[in-house]
């Protein structure tokens, strides 16, 4: 079968939009490439291992592809996402001088092929992530298998903003928490708040394409009976839950914990739906916020009455810890 490649050369900071964008659209899968930065040390503190060279993107550039059917008219897709990236602008979101360019491709040729570069990865002191086609034998007793396989969700662990918050949630995570995942993806945080002694997760998702994988992951990982992953768009399905109703999803209301591995802008959007379902001295873990929204989304966290207790730091991201007053 063949399909249509659409390749566009961006910004990192516009990566996770532009990616939207393109499902939105109907893509068929999406592939996401960030600077390898030739020059720059790679972190090996947790035992990491690298199979492949850094590639030669340029620092802070990113190249996305995204594959739609044979039938697809791409020049109608060029169309609907040029005005799309242009709009970022307006949310200071810089796109870069970005291009677009198209090919066609034969299934094979992609399906599969970007699976050779998704390696077992130990993104934290003790939890390592482990696609489901490799093999891999844990290091120590203590370390904790994520299991898992994203198909066409996002989120495998090696972007910045996935292994910073795995790495916050396990500073959080003292053991028989009650966690809230906002946007799941493939489940891979509320497997790892699992995996780190939280009692109960509710992960949440607006894509019924991340639900469904993250569904599956949850059971590659034998947690059904502590995750129920649900459609929602953020916390509305929340929004007007009290216990019992919560009690429903999987949690008790309100929660010891909510995490979130968003955009920045929308993390500013349900900052108070976020505030609800925390208790009093509730931990909010806020992720996927780029270095040029660091201040905008500490004012607003702390003008909702959180308190900022830590930040963490990984390249030019940043993931925040607030506390619920």
């Amino acid at each position: 079968m063949l399909w249509h490649e659409i390749t566009i050369h961006t910004t990192e900071e516009a990566v996770e939009m532009i990616s939207n964008f393109l499902h939105e659209a109907g893509a068929g899968g999406v592939s996401i490439e960030e600077s390898g930065t030739l020059n720059k040390k790679r972190d090996t503190s947790l035992g990491q291992w690298y199979e492949f060279p850094l590639n030669d993107i340029p620092e802070g550039q990113a190249v996305i592809q995204g594959y739609f059917a044979e039938e697809t008219d791409m020049d109608e897709i060029a169309e609907q996402i040029r005005p799309r990236i242009e709009q970022l602008r307006e949310f200071d979101i810089d796109p870069g001088q970005y291009t677009i360019r198209f090919r066609t491709v034969n299934e094979e040729d992609w399906a599969n092929a970007w699976k050779q570069y998704f390696k077992p990865i130990r993104v934290s002191d003790t939890l390592t992530i482990k696609p489901t086609w490799e093999q891999y034998a844990p290091k120590s007793q203590d370390e904790k298998m994520i299991e898992l396989d994203p198909g066409m969700a996002f989120g495998t662990g090696t972007h910045p903003t996935t292994s910073l918050c795995l790495r916050t949630l396990e500073s959080v995570i003292q053991g028989g928490e009650e966690v809230i995942d906002v946007g799941t993806g493939s489940g891979i945080l509320a497997i790892g708040a699992a995996k780190l002694g939280a009692k109960q997760v509710l992960a949440l998702d607006l894509d019924p394409v991340a639900v469904s994988s993250a569904g599956e992951n949850v059971r590659l990982n034998g947690l059904e009976h502590q995750i129920t992953v649900h459609l929602s768009d953020l916390l509305q399905v929340l929004n007007d839950a009290n216990g019992e109703e919560g009690a429903k999803l999987g949690v008790t209301l309100p929660v010891q914990v909510v995490v979130a591995n968003i955009l920045a802008e929308i993390i500013l959007l349900f900052i108070d739906d976020v505030y609800r379902v925390l208790q009093p001295g509730g931990t909010y873990i806020a992720s996927g916020i780029y270095k040029n929204k660091e201040q905008v989304v500490a004012d607003a966290l702390e003008a909702a009455n959180f308190t900022i207790v830590e930040r963490f730091r990984d390249e030019d991201w940043i993931a925040f810890v607030a506390r619920k007053k």
